[in-house]
């Protein structure tokens, strides 16, 4: 176990040295004002009167989670929730209409990450509050807000009466190469280039045998390949500036798998954090998870942060695109906001 120890530590060490060769020329993006945060919002008491559950059946759990909801409902002398079920073609918007149609004030999203969106995307700007059963791989806003991932029982408990937080939500309007446009939330992050790749290329056998392990082999696959020229524009700048990216990650919180990947974004402080990656090799990406893994402050010509309320970008060729680990689409031009406190959700 020791020598393992050793070399791994020693092949970390070798790709660090080697990633400060190959990437002390990379072009930083300039950026000389960063944009006011605005203040948390207070958490609030606010009771449930009818609770809707949108749930997606085929996921692990699900009758679980359908009874956890029923039982803390029936515990808090609510009556039982309305169960609204997504369908392969809508992975919950037109549930979460449905529900809020039917007079539910707090809609539970029972699923994975793409479910949570779909539904948090319908219930943005409304008085409606979004409740979170994680029953997917990623789960990302779920371990974002600390919601439990391993106890049903009480997330539902979360779900129905935690506090009520007011959070932002990230969109992402894209140009797609067919010439149509389209307009997606986030609510936990976006990206374009090979983090996109990296989900567009998941074994989706794989990923239900192994979970997030899935993701790891896919980007091993991916970790060759040539930095893509693209343009940027933040709200702050007036002209356009010229990088080469292997992706561009527009991130309304920071926490991935348990990993604090982007430290200083906040759900709520109406900033977009954007990360730019632009490694030239292997030894790049090495350098990336080391700064990473061990949360170091430093910066590194391979890995840059913005703050800003508005990214455009432009591509060279071709991207692919992805929102809370769901591929977009390839695109040639995007532009990504935040909306400030614009959905209601329940947390510990």
């Amino acid at each position: 176990m020791q020598t393992n120890r050793v070399i791994l530590i020693s092949v970390a060490g070798a790709a660090a040295v080697l990633a400060g060769v190959t990437g002390y020329s990379v072009r930083k993006l300039s950026h000389t004002s960063k944009p006011i945060s605005k203040e948390p919002s207070i958490k609030e008491q606010s009771e449930s009167e009818k609770v809707g559950l949108v749930i997606n059946p085929s996921k692990s759990g699900a009758d679980e989670a359908r009874e956890a909801v029923k039982h803390v409902c029936a515990e808090a002398g609510l009556e039982e929730p309305l169960v609204f079920e997504t369908i392969p073609e809508n992975a919950g918007q037109e549930a979460a209409q449905k529900a809020i149609d039917a007079g539910c004030d707090t809609i539970i999203a029972a699923g994975g990450d793409g479910t949570i969106r779909a539904v948090g995307e319908v219930l943005e700007g409304t008085d409606c509050t979004l409740g979170l059963l994680p029953l997917g791989t990623g789960n990302l806003l779920a371990r974002n807000i600390e919601v439990p991932l391993d106890d049903l029982h009480t997330a539902a408990l979360i779900a129905v009466r935690g506090m009520v937080r007011r959070i932002d939500v990230g969109h992402m309007k894209l140009n797609l190469l067919d010439g149509t446009k389209a307009d997606h939330a986030f609510l936990v992050i976006a990206g374009v280039g090979t983090d996109a790749d990296l989900f567009d290329d998941t074994d989706e056998e794989l990923k239900s045998k192994v979970g997030w392990l899935a993701y790891s082999e896919a980007g091993l696959r991916q970790l060759p390949g040539q930095r893509k020229r693209v343009e940027f524009k933040l709200s702050e700048d007036e002209a356009w500036q010229t990088r080469k990216v292997r992706s561009v990650l527009f991130a309304n919180c920071g926490k991935l798998q348990g990993v604090d990947f982007v430290p200083d974004a906040k759900i709520d402080d109406g900033i977009l954090d954007a990360v730019v990656l632009s490694p030239r090799s292997a030894a790049g990406w090495g350098w990336i998870l080391l700064k990473t893994a061990f949360r170091s402050r430093n910066k590194i010509p391979v890995m840059s942060f913005y703050q800003t309320t508005e990214v455009s970008l432009r591509c060279a060729e071709p991207m692919n695109t992805q929102i809370d680990g769901d591929p977009t689409g390839q695109v040639n031009e995007l532009k990504v906001t935040i909306s400030p406190s614009a959905l209601r959700i329940r947390t510990p």
